[in-house]
C-alpha cells in the first residue's frame, strides 16, 4: 500500500520545515531522505518519531519495494536531469519540485506531454519565486479582464538564513544572459541590469530592482497567457543591491567563473548579515477592466524565506496526499487558487492588493 511521503533533502533547511509540518499531520509516514543517513537520523530523532530517516540517492535506481510503498516525493534538492522524476512518474508516485531553474522545470514539464504522467500528479514552481510569485501573477490575471504586461518583484533579506544550495544558485546567476517574454517574443536580458524602481508594502518603501532569471517570468506567459512578463530582484540592503549592479556593469562579476572566486563569494553570502530576514514578493500588472486602463498590484510580505517555502511545499504535499487531482504535470498556479495558498500560510505572511488607474504614455 502506498503510504510513505519521502522528502528528499529532508534534513536541509527547507526540508526540515516540510518534514515537521507533514510529520505533525501524518506521523510515522514522513521520511527525511538524503545520501547521509547520519544526518537524516539526527534530524528524525528531534521529531520524536513523527519523521523517520531514510538513506536515498536520486542518482541510483529505485529499490524494488519503493514504488509500492511511496505515495509522494517532495524534492528539496536541485537536479540537472529528469531520470529520477521519470522513475517516479512511471511508478505512479506523486512528485513536487522546489527547483528555481527554468531549464530543469521545462524538462519536467515536457514529460507530461510525452504521456509519462498518466498515473500521478507533479507540481512544479513550489516556493517563494517561483511559487508565490506565480500565484500573485494569477491573482492579477483573475482581477483584470486582460493583462497587457506583468512585472514581478522580489526583495530578499540578507539577514535571513539562506541555505547553501540557494546561495550557490543565486551566485551562479548574478551575471548571466537569459530570455524573457516581451510582446509575445523572447528577448535577451542580463542579470542585475535594466533597473526599475517600485514601491514595496510596509516600511520598505521604494527600491530599485534589477532583472534576475527566476523561472516564473518564463512560466506565467504560457500558463496565464501573458505576452509581457519580467522578474526583478533587490536585497533589503540598498548598498548590497547597488554594489552588485555596479560590479556587473563594470564586468567585475566575470571573476565568478573561477571556482575559487565563486567559493569565496558563496562563503561571504553565507556569513553576511547586512539586513533583516524580511522578504517581499509583489506582482504589478497593467490591463483593462470594463474597457478602462487599470493597474492592479498585489503583494505578500513576511520573514524567513526558507520557512515560507517549506510551508508552501507542505501545503501542496498535504493536498496531493489527501485529495484526488487529474494526473499531469502542473505549475502551482495551474492547480491552486492564490488565496488558498496564501491563507494556508497564516501569520507567516501579510497580503495586500490595490487597484488604480493606469497612466499610459
Amino acid at each position: 500500500m502506498k503510504h510513505k511521503i519521502v522528502v528528499i533533502g529532508g534534513y536541509g533547511q527547507v526540508g526540515q520545515v516540510v518534514c515537521r509540518r507533514l510529520g505533525g499531520l501524518f506521523p510515522g509516514k514522513v521520511y527525511a531522505a538524503g545520501r547521509s543517513l547520519g544526518k537524516a537520523e539526527a534530524f528524525a530523532s528531534s521529531t520524536g518519531g513523527a519523521v523517520l530517516p531514510l538513506r536515498m540517492d536520486v542518482h541510483a535506481s529505485l529499490d524494488a519495494s519503493f514504488p509500492d510503498e511511496t505515495a509522494l516525493i517532495v524534492m528539496c534538492m536541485d537536479q540537472e536531469d529528469t531520470g529520477f522524476v521519470e522513475q517516479c512518474l512511471a511508478n505512479g508516485i506523486h512528485y513536487i519540485d522546489l527547483s528555481a531553474s527554468y531549464r530543469f522545470l521545462s524538462k519536467v514539464r515536457s514529460l507530461g506531454t510525452k504521456g509519462l504522467a498518466s498515473r500521478s500528479v507533479s507540481v512544479l514552481s513550489v516556493g517563494l519565486a517561483p511559487g508565490l510569485t506565480n500565484l500573485l501573477a494569477k491573482q492579477c490575471a483573475e482581477e483584470l479582464d486582460e493583462v497587457r504586461g506583468l512585472d514581478l518583484f522580489l526583495m530578499l533579506g540578507l539577514g535571513d538564513r539562506h541555505g547553501k544550495a540557494a546561495i550557490e544558485w543565486m551566485v551562479d546567476h548574478l551575471n548571466v544572459s537569459f530570455p524573457v517574454r516581451e510582446g509575445g517574443l523572447d528577448i535577451e536580458a542580463v542579470s542585475f541590469s535594466d533597473g526599475l524602481t517600485t514601491s514595496f508594502p510596509g516600511k520598505t518603501g521604494r527600491r530599485r530592482t534589477y532583472r534576475f532569471p527566476f523561472a516564473d517570468q518564463r512560466v506565467v506567459p504560457d500558463t496565464l497567457g501573458i505576452d509581457t512578463a519580467s522578474t526583478r530582484i533587490c536585497f533589503d540592503s540598498v548598498w548590497a543591491t547597488e554594489t552588485i549592479a555596479r560590479l556587473r556593469k563594470l564586468g567585475a562579476l566575470r571573476v565568478l567563473r573561477h571556482r575559487a572566486a565563486r567559493g569565496m563569494v558563496v562563503g561571504l553570502f553565507r556569513k553576511l548579515r547586512l539586513g533583516s530576514d524580511a522578504c517581499v514578493a509583489k506582482a504589478s500588472a497593467e490591463g483593462t477592466i470594463g474597457g478602462r486602463e487599470i493597474r492592479f498590484e498585489c503583494s505578500i510580505q513576511g520573514r524567513r524565506e526558507f520557512e515560507i517555502t517549506g510551508e508552501i511545499a507542505a501545503f501542496v504535499a498535504q493536498s496531493l496526499y489527501t485529495r484526488e487531482y487529474r494526473p499531469g504535470v502542473y505549475h502551482i498556479e495551474e492547480l491552486f487558487r492564490p488565496m488558498a495558498v496564501i491563507e494556508a500560510l497564516g501569520d507567516l505572511v501579510a497580503f495586500e492588493q490595490k487597484t488604480s488607474l493606469a497612466h499610459r504614455p
